[in-house]
């Protein structure tokens, strides 16, 4: 009588995708890449600063809010190169490699498959700023002296993710649909720096600009007036701003952000006002935006991936 083979519970083989992907990661020196990323944006963001002031005869006074108002040291741009870098290929390259097809061909679910790529890449992202955010609160209390509002980095954490998932959804499908890691990373970097132009263009010359706070990046810029813990005058109000724009809000929470346009005539430039938000409103559309962003991505990059022919 043939013995049936015991299949594996889920949870072992959400296990086993994950240390597979993490291994793989390693073999591909993409995490070593991420954390090298990481701490040279971290390091530019403290040190230039006090170049500069050097540079100009200038002393670099204490700032105690130093830690909590650069959130992770660095915008959007870098969230979009993390996003990249963390899985451009981590579908695409298996199917450039071949390596997916006896990947599919074990008795795992390809959900199961899609999940434990995910948390993998979540995983590397999490260990990548959790070290760049103590980096930071260590570099900026050496240089800036304490600092303030230290139980609030977990929300700087918390965003700072949530703006870099945004990313990692959109590149993952790319690369899920095209199977091509050079044309998810053409593709990404053409979708960024689309965005950047467009949104740069609508911000400051249209009365359109509510239109951005819909899309993935710097959103509409606004200003606010603060007289509390932040000093800060100027907002962005996209998915790149969560952590920042978070912590503002926990911080003042009954402030409003006010959205201008550039009018251009007469003695120079005029700034126009259009509308005025409460900074909860921007913070609370920006979270629904984001999370939006993540599900459908994430859901395309799954259907391609279950949709997929494994003789490819």
């Amino acid at each position: 009588m043939t013995k049936k083979t015991k299949r594996p519970s889920w949870a072992t083989s959400f296990l086993a995708i994950i240390r597979y992907e993490l291994l793989w990661n390693i073999r591909k020196k993409k995490f070593l890449g991420v954390l090298i990323l990481a701490f040279v944006f971290a390091t530019l963001a403290l040190a230039l600063p006090v170049i500069l002031n050097n540079l100009n005869n200038l002393p670099t006074e204490p700032n105690p809010d130093y830690v909590i108002t650069t959130g992770i040291g660095f915008g959007g741009f870098a969230f979009f190169l993390f996003a990249l870098v963390s899985v451009m290929n981590s579908i695409s390259g298996e199917f450039e490699s071949g390596s997916m097809i006896p990947l599919l061909t074990k008795p795992v679910s390809r959900t199961t498959v899609y999940l434990g790529k995910i948390f993998a890449a979540f995983l590397i992202i999490l260990g990548a700023y959790t070290l760049l955010t103590i980096y930071l609160t260590l570099g900026g209390f050496i240089i800036y002296g304490p600092q303030n509002n230290l139980h609030l980095i977990f929300i700087t954490l918390l965003g700072s993710i949530m703006s870099t998932l945004v990313w990692m959804s959109i590149v993952l499908a790319m690369g899920s649909v095209s199977k091509s890691s050079m044309l998810a990373a053409l593709l990404g970097i053409g979708v960024w720096f689309g965005l950047m132009i467009t949104q740069g263009i609508l911000s400051v010359f249209s009365n359109q600009a509510w239109i951005l706070t819909y899309a993935p990046g710097e959103g509409a810029p606004g200003t606010l007036n603060i007289s509390g813990p932040i000093t800060q005058g100027s907002i962005s109000t996209g998915t790149d701003y969560i952590a920042t724009n978070l912590v503002t809000y926990v911080l003042n929470p009954t402030i409003n952000v006010t959205f201008y346009r550039i009018e251009i005539g007469g003695p120079g430039m005029i700034m126009v006002p259009l509308y005025t938000e409460p900074i909860s409103l921007v913070v609370a559309r920006s979270i629904a935006v984001a999370v939006v962003y993540i599900l459908v991505f994430n859901f395309i990059a799954w259907f391609a991936l279950k949709r997929a022919q494994i003789i490819e």
